[in-house]
């Protein structure tokens, strides 16, 4: 299996622009720019889409990790924070809330592990990967708690 994306850019790298598109036409000529990755631009990024890829990723894993210990999520929730520092993305966080029905939070620590150590973006990133994974009760808790 092969995937593939196209990154069209135009002129210099500061005061330049591009636009992006997906394999699967998701992404489609969504723009880019110096703003977007470096100060406060509204357009997407790469580390951006480097944490969509991430946390989409590690929740599948997770989800297979799960399946193979016979359990069944009713819902994992992952947030990938990426860190840029001097222009190298030095970090990738995964924030993990899932419930999981009949999952004792022992196992869950171990079957977030097992998830954040093999799921292809991770092994496939050269850079230090942290992660909080919480086994929750209800989601509905943790919204109400935010707000």
């Amino acid at each position: 299996m092969k995937r593939s994306a196209t990154a069209n850019w135009k002129g210099t790298g500061k005061e330049g622009a591009g636009k992006l598109l997906t394999q699967s036409g998701v992404i489609k000529n969504k723009a880019y720019d110096f703003r977007s990755r470096f100060e406060d631009g509204t357009y997407t990024n790469p580390e951006e889409l480097i944490a969509a890829a991430h946390a989409g990723c590690y929740a599948m894993k997770l989800s297979f990790v799960l399946g193979a210990a016979g359990l069944t999520p009713n819902r994992i929730q992952t947030t990938c924070t990426i860190t840029m520092e001097g222009g190298v993305i030095t970090g990738s966080h995964l924030d993990v809330k899932a419930k999981v029905p009949k999952c004792k939070a022992a196992a869950f620590a171990e079957y977030a592990a097992d998830a954040k150590e093999n799921c292809p973006v991770s092994k496939s990133l050269n850079i230090d990967i942290t992660m909080d994974a919480q086994l929750v009760k209800s989601f509905r808790a943790l919204e109400a708690a935010k707000n």
